[in-house]
């Protein structure tokens, strides 16, 4: 097997990379990164991997259709691990743009590059439960309607749309997994745990949007990486979905509580902020169609996000690298005002 792997150098595509080889899994000849380093990618991520044989990383963009299509042809690749993308739902209701460039036509230049290859295997595109939309009550299946909610969540339901049409028009052997909210090492601190780790440790206001009850489905990285390899094990048929989630459903305020409690931190840093705008009430997946092909989380919640706190707690240099500069811009532009009108209670749901 001879694998590329897009972004790479980002949270998921860094403990999928750091698996596979630390691992040995069998099979695998060539393991070749790609990531174009952006504010989110952070080639520190994969250091000490260059030594290995397998290994190479290549600074590019997904959205280059020559760049891509040059590289799956020099490496001889029959394996897509499409983990590429802009992630983060406020910087697409910012500037939805970037969000349209990365992660649609970044899986458009990717599927061409495979189109018609032969030899080749199996184009993974790692998706999101947010393309699903807010969920009342239940669980999405697969076969759920796609009713994005943000810019983020359109941009990852267009780029579905194309892995179908690639599937059913040209016979790209392409699946799909979307999976639910990810946590533990290596994560991008604008996100919801490593924001709030980080802010904490440094005695920094947390700020919760709304009343703090949007409840989220959590998965710890490292068992999402194992379900990606357990998919690629499979054999799928074109175009089918595999929702990965462990079930670990909590309110964003319980979240907060946990965090606060394993740093040994006051309640009184908690900043109830005003709600961002078409947020989600609710995501929850229904794994049991991948379950009933054998894939088992392995991290319960509570281990996973005490190491998740440990790992952000040791290493301070590497956060504390990522958040001044541009980060600090950017946060600074988001939350600022935010905080300025903040309270330490609760706000009603859409204040």
């Amino acid at each position: 097997m001879r694998a590329l792997v897009t972004g790479a150098a980002g949270f998921i595509g860094t403990n999928f990379v750091r698996q596979t080889l630390a691992r040995k899994r069998e099979g695998i000849d060539r393991l070749v990164a790609l990531d174009l380093l952006t504010y989110a990618g952070n080639y520190a991520n994969l250091t000490g991997l260059e030594s290995d044989p397998r290994f190479r990383f290549v600074r590019g963009d997904v959205a280059d259709r020559d760049r891509v299509a040059a590289l799956v042809a020099e490496e001889a690749i029959d394996v897509i691990v499409h983990c590429a993308a802009e992630t983060h739902v406020d910087r697409s209701i910012v500037d939805g743009a970037p969000f349209l460039v990365t992660n649609v036509h970044g899986t458009l230049a990717l599927l061409e590059a495979v189109r018609g290859r032969p030899g080749f295997r199996c184009f993974l595109h790692v998706s999101t439960d947010e393309v699903y939309g807010s969920v009342a009550e239940g669980r999405s299946t697969e076969s759920a309607p796609l009713r994005p909610s943000s810019p983020y969540a359109a941009s990852k339901a267009a780029a579905d749309g194309f892995v179908f049409a690639y599937a059913a028009t040209y016979g790209v052997p392409a699946v799909i997994t979307r999976c639910s909210n990810n946590y533990g090492p290596y994560q991008f601190p604008e996100k919801l745990i490593p924001l709030f780790v980080t802010n904490a440790l440094d005695g920094e206001s947390l700020p919760l949007y709304g009343d703090g009850m949007n409840v989220r489905d959590w998965l710890h990285v490292e068992d999402h990486a194992e379900a990606l390899w357990h998919v690629l094990g499979l054999r799928a048929a074109p175009g089918e979905v595999f929702n990965i989630s462990a079930e670990n459903e909590m309110p964003n305020r319980a979240l907060t509580e946990q965090i606060l409690r394993l740093l040994d931190r006051p309640a009184n840093l908690v900043r109830y902020v005003a709600d961002r705008p078409g947020h989600d009430r609710r995501y929850a997946l229904d794994p049991g169609k991948l379950r009933a092909t054998g894939w088992r989380p392995q991290v319960s919640f509570a281990d996973g996000l005490a190491r998740t706190v440990a790992w952000y707690r040791e290493r301070r240099a590497w956060w504390e690298a990522i958040k001044s500069g541009t980060y600090r811009d950017y946060y600074d532009r988001m939350y600022s005002g935010r905080l300025a009108g903040s309270s330490a209670a609760p706000r009603e749901p859409g204040v």
